[in-house]
This record gives C-alpha cells, sequence and structure tokens, in this order.
C-alpha cells in the first residue's frame, strides 16, 4: 500500500500493560466510527505495513483506543511500535454529500466567490489549530481562504467547484485589483 493511497488515522502513543497492548489517539472527528476495524497500516522504515487487529476499545472522550494487535504478545513487542503513525486506505472513508468534503477531495476544485468571481484552483488545504485554510493562486499572488461553513454555499463534485460567499474585504487583503 502506498501512502498516497491513505489517509492519516493517528499514532500509537504508548504501551498499555504487559500482554502487547498499545494506546493510540486517533485523529478524528468521531472515534466510534473506528471501533469494527479489522487492520491498520503502520508507517515503519517510511512503508506502510498492515497490523490485524486482535482487540480494539474506543475511548471517545479522548479520542484514544486501546488497541491489541495480531501477533504482538508482550510489552516489548508492543514498545516497538510507540510513535508510530497509523493510516487507513483512502477508499474506507465513507462518501460525504452535499457541502461537506475530505481536505485531500478537494484540491484541484476552483474556488468561485459570489461578487469576485473565480479566485483560483485550490492547491493545498493548510491546517492550523484554529482554523484550516485553502490555498489558491490569483495572478501568480497566493490567496489563503479560511474553510467556514458560513461561506460555502454550494460544492459541485462534478464540475469540481467550491461557490463561495466571503466577507466584504477578505480577498482585498490579497488581491489589489481583479
Amino acid at each position: 500500500m502506498e501512502k498516497e493511497g491513505c489517509y492519516y488515522l493517528g499514532k500509537i502513543t504508548r504501551t498499555n500493560g504487559n500482554k502487547g497492548g498499545v494506546s493510540a489517539f486517533l485523529d478524528v472527528d468521531n472515534p466510534q466510527e473506528y471501533s469494527n476495524l479489522d487492520a491498520v497500516f503502520l508507517e515503519i522504515k517510511k512503508q506502510l505495513i498492515p497490523y490485524f487487529i486482535a482487540e480494539i476499545t474506543i475511548h471517545t472522550s479522548k479520542n484514544t483506543a486501546l488497541i491489541y494487535f495480531e501477533d504482538v504478545e508482550d510489552v516489548d513487542e508492543a514498545a516497538a511500535l510507540t510513535n508510530k503513525d497509523l493510516y487507513l486506505p483512502l477508499a474506507s472513508l465513507p462518501t460525504l454529500k452535499g457541502n461537506k468534503f475530505y481536505f485531500h477531495e478537494v484540491i484541484d476544485f476552483l474556488l468561485l466567490d459570489k461578487i469576485f468571481g473565480e479566485i483560483g484552483k485550490i492547491k493545498q488545504v493548510l491546517e492550523y489549530p484554529n482554523q484550516a485554510l485553502f490555498q489558491t493562486f490569483y495572478k501568480e499572488k497566493e490567496v489563503l481562504v479560511p474553510i467556514n461553513d458560513l461561506f460555502i454555499k454550494h460544492v459541485d463534485r462534478e464540475k469540481k467547484e467550491i461557490h463561495l460567499e466571503l466577507p466584504e474585504g477578505l480577498l482585498d487583503i490579497y488581491i489589489e485589483d481583479k
């Protein structure tokens, strides 16, 4: 499995007990959706290696999981897995509809503002602790657009467009003249 065909699920943070259990942080909105996982990929030496899950218990309040992998039977084997990133195939993501989207899904979508018009194609999504941003370029000038449900009016997956209604003056920060 190639990393490009996967999404980041979380990270193994520590061992748990002496029977090979590990604790993992799940970097997801709804950890309970992962309570029936039967396998994950661990990044080991820049390779994604499948690990089959014998048992998983989700702790939703902390976005953590207690995981027992098949063939990991003691604390030493579990310790070798700490600080390893967890991945799942992109194909395992549920399909989102309407104005909901995965960040990886909208790369190269065209941003269109109701007043301004065509801004540019999304080059990447920048994730910051308090705000995710679309990065695009208008006439070779970088433009950062906050990802906010209030601004996103329509996501057209067929045309690969996101229609926005941005606050007055937001684009002026980046664009002097149209």
